[in-house]
């Protein structure tokens, strides 16, 4: 058997390979002979089926397993000849030529291996920044909003028009067109006027209306609105305002606090302070890092770390950035480019950039988990999206389940261990103001 080895480069390598005939013919010799002690043929007892009787019955299965054999062969010879072990790999080798002959085959495998990336000086390339300096101002805008939720709905005392702030008790009923749509009534409805909870102009026509006046309101629905039915439609409204409640103020003192903070030891007004403080400098530091600094480290690490990708990674990220296209694409759109290699590969080109970015920008993160110590197992996968599914009031057993279906865990758990690594780097980068 001749073999000839070339390695393109530490991620990419190609076997050649000319396995005669007579290989093939010794592997079918044995791969029968052992078939004889377990082939169960009609008329023969078992383990006595002669050779030329199993060669006959499992004529084409016979070759097909001797030509495997021989391809594991070329396979582990190339790669010792390479020095490159098995478990270094990465996917499965690709036979791209496969020319079978009266006197041999000649074979092309094409193997991908992990690339190897230099880490030694990563942390140097991220620059230090100062952490997100929060304002007294800001913590008691925020303290203001905290005790504005607090406050209580109470029917008007001194009868007046309804006004921002106000929860109008309303019925209502929508139509286009002067026919009802479904979802676009209510009895008694609660709305709270500022909130921008109904579509632009309704509230406010909303606002001045008396108790127990009746109007017709005129709005729009936006454009982007969810339902197509009603985007961009315009619509009236039959309005009854039943009654009109003001919320309470809460007075910002030890009592609130103390209501706020309850199951700690320290209720203090100076200590609510302190906490929300806290929780807005997280909040500024969660938003710098998700908005600027995350992805910039990233690119930047893309942009600096350099080492080869293996080939058929980045052609796999293609097919996926192709696909995507294609189910945008029109039929006739589709079928030019069937028809059409040259275009077919011009359009795949196209996304070989952005796919070798993301090849390599998964590898590297992959690379700094390992560096850095970060995993993220099942659990963690399964214990996330259970609490965004309750977030969202949905079931959490049946989010998981179609999560775990659609075979989307694996990039969860990519996404995940990429916001740890990310995070963990720059939280050591992070410079008192």
């Amino acid at each position: 058997m001749k073999i000839k080895t070339n390695k393109t480069n530490s991620a990419n390598a190609q076997i050649e390979a000319e396995i005669p005939r007579t290989i093939i013919d010794a592997n079918i010799e044995k791969i029968a002979k052992n078939l004889t002690k377990t082939a169960s043929v009609q008329g023969f007892r078992k383990g006595k089926v002669p050779v030329a009787v199993v060669k006959k019955q499992y004529g084409e299965r016979l070759i097909q397993d001797a030509e495997a054999e021989a391809l594991r062969e070329v396979l582990n010879k190339g790669l010792d000849e390479l020095k490159v072990a098995m478990s270094s790999l990465i996917g499965e080798p690709n036979i791209t030529r496969f020319d079978k002959s009266d006197d041999k085959i000649e074979v092309t495998v094409k193997v991908a291996m992990r690339p190897e990336i230099n880490l030694d000086n990563y942390a140097d390339m991220v620059t230090p920044f100062e952490k997100p300096v929060i304002s007294d101002k800001e913590v008691e805008t925020r303290l203001e909003k905290l005790a504005d939720s607090q406050g209580k709905f109470v029917d008007l005392k001194n009868k007046r028009a309804a006004q921002n702030g106000d929860s109008a008790i309303i019925d209502f009923e929508g139509s286009i067109d002067g026919e009802l749509f479904e979802g676009g009534a209510a009895k008694e409805f609660a709305l709270v006027l500022g909130s921008n909870q109904f579509i632009p102009g309704f509230e406010e026509q909303v606002a001045g209306m008396k108790i127990g006046e009746e109007k017709v309101i005129k709005v729009t629905f936006p454009e982007n609105y969810g339902s197509d039915k009603l985007a961009g439609k315009d619509s009236e409204f039959k309005v009854k305002l039943h009654n009109i409640q003001e919320k309470v103020k809460v007075e910002i003192d030890e009592a609130f606090a103390a209501k706020m903070l309850a199951g700690q030891d320290d209720k203090s007004l100076e200590n609510l302070r302190t906490q929300l403080k806290i929780q807005l400098e997280n909040e500024a530091l969660a938003k710098l890092y998700n908005e600027d600094l995350k992805p910039a480290l990233l690119e930047m690490f893309v942009t600096k770390i350099n080492f080869d990708l293996p080939e058929f990674v980045v052609e796999q990220e293609i097919d996926v950035s192709l696909n995507k296209k294609a189910s945008t694409m029109s039929e006739d759109e589709i079928k030019e480019l069937r028809e059409n290699a040259d275009k077919l590969q011009e359009l795949r080109e196209t996304f070989r950039d952005d796919a070798q970015k993301s090849v390599k920008a998964t590898f590297i993160i992959d690379a700094l988990a390992t560096a850095q110590k970060v995993r993220v197992d099942e659990n963690e996968v399964m214990q996330t999206i259970y609490y965004e599914a309750m977030q969202m009031g949905q079931d959490p057993r049946l989010a998981y389940d179609k999560y775990k279906n659609a075979g989307y865990l694996p990039a969860i758990q990519m996404s995940m261990v990429e916001d740890k690594v990310l995070t963990q780097i720059l939280n050591s980068k992070i410079k008192e103001a």
